[in-house]
């Protein structure tokens, strides 16, 4: 349980021993790395959450300019922030998954209450600006807002957000207060209220219906509450409905609406704000605003931003190699550490579905022993976020895996996609089951293992009950008739499915994660069900076609069979890719298809692949534009690929293709960050850039009982990684490389703790005991390393 993370006790030792341990085991002074995160790269074309330099590690206050988040569009809606934009219509505060609102905008003259359009700023109280005015950092942005002469700047804590205003000298200073539209991908305003109160305080809350919700959790809402605190009062206050003002009001209640408040400024005067934010109430809000703000300074806190940022990168330090290498390590690293934000409060209270609130337990301080999370599906996140979560922050991961056990406590199921208590799962395939067990494989174990078995167990197995909401609605199909049919399934708002080959596989995968829980667990009827489960991805391989192939409820295959053709049974792929989703039996897969063709064919899709830049050099600059392709990195399905060559007798082609990636597909430009304007979605595709320089990955995602660590060709000459003692035996990590160059990408030798590895893989467990791992690199593969035994799989393993 959590509160295995209290300290009961130490034993004392005696002086000269405390002395000599201390000497032994200093803590080393901390590298300044926030110097090479650059919240610019990929910034072009990234999810309504992906850009908020004004945030800490997986914050609530997630602020950030909105050059396009104000939506009356449907779907996903605008990304909040494009950098090829160059004007500004407000500064938002929340940023989650189907979660946005909240934006402030000062402006200086005659008052606007729309905010205009990107065409035509003046429409409205948009401001242009120049780029050179701009800058953002790790916690911190700011920008001149040209049109209105103001220096505006964010900045935040865990749960409040900051801002800083400096006007020129007018008469004629007003804020805007946007409540009641819709930002970003969060969903329709069903109500937004707002109060002045106090003088100098502003108080509220928004609720949305966003589009996942309306299909997943239908008839449920999600909340906002906040309390924002001015430094000065103003002499004039008013609200609106978009154009329609109201002179003097103090309160605004309904839709399309909010308020705005004028006031007196004198030149360089500064408008201060800070804003608590919470999801379950407005009394939470100001105690949260109380607490982290605690009377401290805009420049205070943003310090403590940055040095709370520089602790985290410092939990894995590199050292040689390319500076833009460094660049983008440094700035995947932190986008891991963002993408999923806090839902609790400082009391450890957090939204729970129809409006319950739930409670945390507290320490012996009164503090949360864990943290709540909003999150957007994991899907195939277990490939990288998992597992750098795993190796350098195994407490978040520890945090992150009871929430969803909370979560299922609460509603029954375990969600993939979450937002305030309710269900807003996107992907519908559920793989909570899966990264509940990886964590409990790797050694993760202090959180409610009992009832987090029994939910992996029900995500797994039990097919009565399911819904879009959970996930896994057609799971019914696999349990019963051992693969999913190819078959529309309608949903009511007019969406269609028809996911049923790449089902069958995710199922299959999931089934054998919760299969090596249910073995550790000596729970052997389970193991044998979901062992079974874990099979089934035989029965859509196509003996003549040596492809996965959907298959009709009759049981026959599909006729007018294209393993290219995307979203042809295969959801965001095609046969093609989806035809080495195996991951946990590649053996097994390479058995079916054959040596000689599965390398034949590995080898021509990445030689193709790297003409498109591994799926990423599209023109139309979105997430599925590799949808049809060979290869596409820029989404889950692939991002194991390049790791195969390791099981099939050639890893050197493994270094070779993982480097190449690393290389061309990854930039550090804004357009060019990940592929060409692609979705880092949530820091998945930095996480997979860490471990890949690294020249770390588990292909199985840590779904064995005793996971695996295969290797590819580090990028740098010294990686030191921080090992949690909470967790792991070891101290450190150091994987360290001879002949580091980028013409080296191959592997021509390699040892641990000074002894010979022949193999291409380790088991985790002795990594993390500490140690180093050292790699010789050279410019021609040596084609006898690496190849003595392949790495397990299901089919070669008891």
């Amino acid at each position: 349980m959590k509160g295995c993370k209290l300290i009961i006790g130490v034993l004392l030792l005696s002086q000269f021993m405390a002395c000599k341990k201390q000497e032994v085991f200093q803590e080393k002074p901390l590298v300044s790395l926030t110097q090479y995160v650059d919240p610019q790269i990929g910034s072009v074309h990234g999810r309504w959450f992906f850009y908020t330099p004004a945030a800490r590690p997986f914050g609530m206050a997630k602020l950030a300019p909105h050059t396009n988040g104000y939506n009356s569009a449907g779907g996903w809606g605008p990304t909040g922030y494009d950098d090829r934009h160059t004007s500004i219509e407000g500064f938002g505060h929340f940023h989650e998954f189907q979660i946005g609102g909240l934006v402030f905008m000062p402006t200086v003259g005659a008052l606007k209450t729309v905010p205009g359009t990107l065409e035509n700023p003046d429409t409205g109280y948009r401001s242009r600006f120049d780029k050179t005015t701009e800058h953002a950092e790790t916690g911190y942005y700011s920008v001149l807002l040209k049109d209105y002469n103001i220096k505006a700047e964010l900045t935040a804590t865990e749960r409040v957000g900051y801002q800083r205003f400096t006007y020129p000298k007018t008469k004629e200073t007003h804020v805007v207060v946007d409540l009641g539209h819709k930002q970003g991908e969060s969903g329709d305003v069903t109500k937004a209220f707002g109060s002045i109160v106090n003088g100098t305080e502003l108080e509220g809350y928004i609720e949305t219906y966003p589009e996942y919700v309306k299909f997943c959790d239908p008839g449920k809402r999600v909340k906002m509450y906040f309390v924002a605190r001015f430094n000065k009062e103003p002499i004039a206050t008013g609200s609106f409905i978009d154009s329609i003002q109201k002179q003097g009001a103090l309160k605004t209640e309904g839709i399309n609406n909010g308020l705005y408040l004028t006031f007196n400024m004198e030149q360089d005067d500064i408008l201060e704000i800070q804003t608590g934010l919470s999801y379950t109430s407005i009394e939470n809000a100001r105690l949260n605003l109380q607490t982290e703000s605690n009377g401290k300074a805009f420049d205070v806190v943003k310090q403590e931003s940055k040095d709370i940022w520089n602790e985290k990168l410092n939990s894995i330090v590199v050292e040689g190699g390319q500076e833009k290498d460094k660049v983008k390590f440094y700035t995947g690293l932190y986008h891991a550490l963002l993408g999923r934000g806090l839902a609790n409060d400082v009391n450890g209270h957090y939204p729970k579905a129809n409006d319950d609130i739930g409670q945390i337990p507290l320490d012996e301080n009164n503090k949360p022993l864990y943290n709540h999370y909003n999150t957007d599906g994991i899907w195939g996140g277990f490939w990288n976020l998992s597992q750098l979560w795993s190796l350098a922050y195994p407490d978040y991961f520890s945090d992150y895996v009871q929430s969803n056990i909370d979560y299922y406590k609460d509603r029954g199921w375990l969600h993939d996609g979450g937002a305030n208590g309710v269900f807003t799962n996107g992907v519908q395939t559920n793989f909570q089951g899966l990264l509940l067990a990886s964590a409990y494989n790797v050694g993760i174990r202090d959180f409610d293992v009992k009832t987090g078995y029994k939910a992996a167990i029900k995500n797994e197995l039990e097919y009565r009950g399911r819904d879009l909401g959970n996930g896994k609605y057609d799971l019914a199909y696999f349990v019963k008739e051992h693969y999913v049919p190819y078959k529309d399934t309608i949903i009511s708002n007019g969406w269609v499915f028809n996911f049923g080959a790449s089902h069958t596989l995710e199922y299959s995968f999931s089934s054998y994660a919760v299969a090596q829980m249910a073995k550790s667990m000596n729970d052997t009827a389970s193991y044998s069900k979901l062992m079974a489960q874990a099979g089934y991805y035989k029965n859509l391989f196509d003996p003549e076609t040596k492809y996965i192939r959907p298959k009709l409820e009759d049981g026959t295959f599909i006729k007018d069979f294209d393993p290219m053709r995307g979203w042809d049974g295969f959801q965001e792929g095609n046969a093609y890719q989806y035809t080495w989703y195996v991951p946990h039996d590649i053996a097994g897969l390479i058995g079916l298809i054959g040596k000689d063709l599965f390398n034949k064919r590995l080898e021509e899709m990445f030689s193709n692949a790297q003409k498109s830049m591994f799926g990423g050099g599209s023109e139309e600059i979105h997430s599925f534009s590799g949808v049809e392709k060979l290869y596409n990195h820029g989404n889950q399905p692939c991002l194991h690929d390049a790791w195969l060559f390791n099981y099939s007798g050639k890893p050197w082609l493994t270094q070779k293709w993982v480097r190449t990636i690393c290389n061309e597909f990854y930039g550090t430009e804004p357009l060019h960050g990940y592929g060409v304007g692609q979705d880092e979605d949530q820091g998945q595709l930095g996480a997979w850039y860490v471990m890949a320089s690294m020249g770390l990955f588990d292909v199985q995602g840590h779904s064995a009982a005793n996971p695996t660590v295969q290797f590819g060709s580090p990028l740098f000459d010294k990686m030191t990684i921080k090992l949690d003692d909470a967790y792991y035996t070891g101290k450190e990590l150091v994987i360290e490389t001879i002949n580091q160059s980028p013409e080296n990408h191959y592997i021509q030798e390699a040892s641990w703790n000074g002894r010979d590895l022949k193999n291409n893989w380790m088991f985790h467990k002795e990594l993390m005991k500490g140690g180093t791992l050292k790699f010789n690199l050279g410019k021609v593969p040596n084609t006898n390393w690496g190849v003595e035994t392949m790495p397990p799989s299901m089919s070669n393993t008891k």
